[in-house]
């Protein structure tokens, strides 16, 4: 049934700001319950993959866990105007040792 012009029935103001996506929290579930009811074979899969490429299985790992885990979100703190916060900072460490001494 296509869209009529002016229909009534029609949400035009969207889904309220801060509602959950009912549909993509359903697919988050049955991909949780997928791996939950294969994790004894994902377990030994990875320790597989391991055993070649310990790399590999940790990116793995990473990529699997974007799935359920929020990523953080990089931000970048300035100034006024997108100056430099730490222009102006300067570090004293104190006296300098001297380079002869052993401290071993």
């Amino acid at each position: 049934m296509p869209f009529t012009k002016g229909d009534p029935n029609i949400n035009r103001s969207g889904r309220p700001k801060g509602s959950p996506n009912l549909i993509n929290q359903e697919i988050r579930e049955a991909y949780a319950m997928v791996l939950e009811n294969r994790l004894p074979d994902l377990n030994r899969w990875i320790g597989q993959v391991a055993q070649d490429d310990p790399a590999k299985a940790a990116d793995l790992l990473m990529k699997l866990s974007e799935r359920f885990l929020p990523l953080l979100a990089r931000t970048e703190i300035t100034g006024a105007d997108g100056a430099d916060l730490f222009k102006n900072l300067k570090f004293d460490f104190g006296d300098e040792q001297d380079s002869g001494t052993d401290l071993t």
